[in-house]
């Protein structure tokens, strides 16, 4: 798989930083311990709860959004 295919590829790369911010202020609301740099310490049970948080914060924020909120 090549760079430009990568999962990791961020649609605007300026968004970045604001991405990783949002995560390690997921993770700090949930409780789970996230570093910055390694964190293989981590459980896939953790680690999907911050994704998954990520997700579900950013739905609700685009339903207010679409709703004018």
């Amino acid at each position: 798989m090549s760079n430009n295919t990568s999962s990791n590829n961020m649609e605007v790369p300026q968004a970045k930083e604001a991405m990783k911010r949002f995560k390690m202020e997921v993770a700090s609301e949930i409780g789970v311990n996230l570093k910055d740099g390694y964190n293989g310490d981590l459980t896939s049970a953790q680690t999907g709860s911050i994704g998954g948080e990520m997700v579900r914060q950013m739905i609700k924020r685009q339903e207010e959004q679409m709703a004018g909120k």
